[in-house]
């Protein structure tokens, strides 16, 4: 099979069309004729020699997928009500830059009615980890407010949409203007520019003083303490990655004072029963949503799937809203 593997960590240009044997699925398993597979932040830092694959996973990245299964497990395939030539996006721990992918059978999901296999291939990385953090950890409910850093990004695209699916309000931050009318397009209900505008202050003007309920943050660093200061009383923040360093300073006290939860995760390294059991969620709570296009995909770019190396300084480059796919059959 085709695979874009990485060289040695580095730039973009580490990134290398290969040959590599075809994988074999094992139990509980299928095999995946991958038609489309999506770019995430920690297929960056992969690459970059930051972020390895956890034990017993393929040493290529890309950690979401969309195809058709052309074998596995036949009787893990009858208990997940699968078969042979079904429709299928799967989050995987690894190997996903390929033309074809082995996927536990309980993290595959049928690609939602009327979605094309780019479409389905941008779910699964974020949609796993939005559901798990933010509805999961941090138990956002309707008619709470929810605050996102890093709005237009794939995973800010996706909570936007599923926290207003479910009856929160949504503010996010972004870098420019364009992004923070896409975010507004998309549902959100305040964008604040942090280039521009003090997000503390304006996360106080939209709540009337009062705070969000709930902070998916990415960025760590310093926002962990100006985070602490938007949060409302027995509010909840969640941090998903630290593209703002690993240090953070906060007002333990507040902390304290307000009843305030700090909490972290990533969802790479967890274990299969932890996976399928939000895999099951969204199946029955979700999928019917995006089957009804009250979700919709957001894509940025689709590229063919041997551009793995103009995907990621896309990536990088930080202009795009939403995800970036690459499709094997793309020309």
């Amino acid at each position: 099979m085709k695979a874009i593997a990485i060289g040695q960590p580095g730039g973009p240009e580490v990134l290398q069309l290969v040959e590599r044997p075809d994988p074999v699925a094992g139990v509980g398993e299928c095999l995946i004729a991958v038609e489309a597979y999506g770019i995430n932040r920690p297929d960056v830092l992969q690459r970059k020699g930051a972020y390895p694959p956890p034990p017993g996973a393929s040493d290529l990245p890309g950690l979401e997928v969309a195809g058709r299964i052309v074998s596995g497990d036949a009787a893990g395939l009858a208990a997940a009500g699968l078969k042979l030539g079904d429709a299928v996006c799967a989050l995987v721990a690894g190997g996903g830059y390929a033309e074809l992918c082995t996927a536990p059978l309980a993290q595959c999901l049928p690609v939602p009615t009327g979605w094309t296999m780019a479409e389905a291939a941008s779910l699964p990385e974020t949609f796993f980890t939005v559901w798990s953090n933010v509805f999961e950890r941090a138990g956002l409910k309707a008619g709470e407010t929810l605050l996102v850093h890093g709005g237009s990004s794939g995973i800010g695209v996706t909570a936007i949409q599923l926290a207003k699916a479910f009856g929160a309000k949504v503010i996010v931050t972004v870098g420019s203007e364009d992004k923070a009318a896409a975010c507004l397009q998309l549902g959100a209900d305040v964008a604040i520019n942090y280039k521009s505008q003090d997000f503390v202050l304006e996360v106080k003007v939209a709540t009337a003083g009062r705070g969000v309920d709930v902070i998916l943050d990415m960025v760590a660093g310093s926002y962990v303490e100006r985070g602490v200061q938007c949060l409302a009383d027995d509010g909840r923040m969640v941090i998903i990655a630290v593209q703002g360093g690993l240090d953070a300073r906060f007002d333990a006290g507040a902390v304290l004072r307000r009843r305030l939860t700090i909490s972290g995760s990533t969802l790479r390294p967890r274990s299969l029963a932890f996976k399928a059991g939000i895999g099951a969620q969204l199946r029955e709570r979700v999928w019917p949503k995006l089957a009804a296009r009250q979700i919709k995909p957001v894509i940025y770019r689709e590229l063919s799937g041997d551009q793995a190396a103009a995907a990621h300084a896309l990536m990088e480059s930080g202009e795009h809203v939403g995800k970036i796919v690459l499709s094997w059959g793309r020309e």
